[in-house]
């Protein structure tokens, strides 16, 4: 495993981050209580540190599997929680922003809760809420990394500018964008913001929702309820025939010039662009397959061998704003 610190504070995180959203089954089709905590656990012992959730992912639940996990795990002080707030929700599961003062104070307390900790290392912004005042939402989370609450402020889906103007009441140490092969758009702003700032870039979406694990094919089915049968343009039509076609062509390069497969390649890549820590997402112990994506890296004509692929076959790629909740 390989480790970076958290902008100028005093932890480290893996490189490789579990990402939970997944487990909590919420448009993922369901998932499996036994097989999320073991998959939580898989991962610790193969050496992710650094665990990220939110209260959204299954209303409470991935949270609360995730705090599970740890109880059985142990070794708290060694293990980095990153969590989000921010969303709130109906009895219907109709989701909307809310990141004022009050509705921070409650999560917090209720994301402890279910994790059975008492302090958050990363806590995070789910997504701007433009009804509330970027100082308002800052000054509140000043104040909990004041009081020992939690150890670092994070922004998740925040643009440049968006930062900019949190930053004037409260430092942002971490940022959480979508990067993967098929989505690059932060790549023109959001990535060299962070650089000049110092802020820690730990990226969601690494395996674009299992296009890039390889195991995908054109007969795939997904159950109802899940995002890419009924929401993600990717996985629908031509569109999903493109990605395909790609993964294919990718699957051949990462076995001609690494020896590796191409869930390994697409992770290494995300690594090898500078990002600090990628969100490895899964929901079965047998998912957990990060480590051969460590001891070897890119060459500079390699990295743009694979974007070379993407961009002659994928020519109009699609962004994950359909991801977003309503404003």
């Amino acid at each position: 495993m390989e480790f970076r610190q958290v902008s100028d504070l005093n932890f480290n995180i893996s490189r490789v981050t579990l990402g939970t959203w997944a487990i909590g089954g919420w448009m993922w089709g369901g998932s499996d209580d036994q097989l999320a905590v073991g998959t939580v656990i898989e991962a610790l012992e193969k050496g992710i540190t650094t665990i990220d959730t939110a209260p959204v992912y299954g209303f409470g639940k991935s949270e609360k599997l995730v705090g599970q996990a740890l109880q059985e795990f142990g070794n708290r002080d060694e293990i980095q929680l990153a969590t989000k707030f921010g969303l709130e929700w109906d009895d219907e599961g109709n989701v909307q922003r809310n990141s004022t003062r009050e509705r921070i104070l409650k999560e917090v307390d209720d994301s402890l809760r279910r994790l059975q900790t008492d302090y958050i290392d990363i806590y995070q912004v789910h997504w701007p809420d433009l009804d509330t005042d970027f100082s308002e939402t800052a000054e509140t989370l000043q104040e909990l990394l004041d009081s020992g609450k939690i150890r670092a402020i994070g922004v998740s889906n925040f643009s440049p500018e968006q930062m900019d103007e949190f930053q004037q009441t409260a430092p942002i140490h971490v940022c959480q964008p979508p990067y993967n092969l098929f989505e690059r758009g932060i790549e023109k702003d959001v990535i060299p913001y962070c650089k000049e700032n110092g802020i820690t870039l730990l990226t969601y979406g690494a395996l674009c929702r299992g296009l890039l694990s390889g195991k995908m094919s054109k007969d795939r089915t997904f159950n109802k309820g899940d995002m890419r049968r009924d929401a993600d343009p990717k996985f629908q039509g031509e569109t999903f025939d493109k990605h395909l076609e790609a993964v294919e062509k990718l699957k051949e390069y990462a076995d001609k010039n690494f020896d590796k497969k191409v869930i390994h390649l697409a992770v290494r890549w995300i690594l090898d662009k500078g990002i600090d820590s990628a969100i490895w997402g899964a929901r079965k112990p047998e998912q957990v397959t990060f480590d051969n994506a460590f001891g070897w890296k890119f060459s500079h004509k390699q990295v743009k061998g694979v974007e070379e692929i993407v961009e002659t076959i994928v020519e109009d790629p699609v962004s994950p704003a359909f991801m977003a909740p309503p404003e």
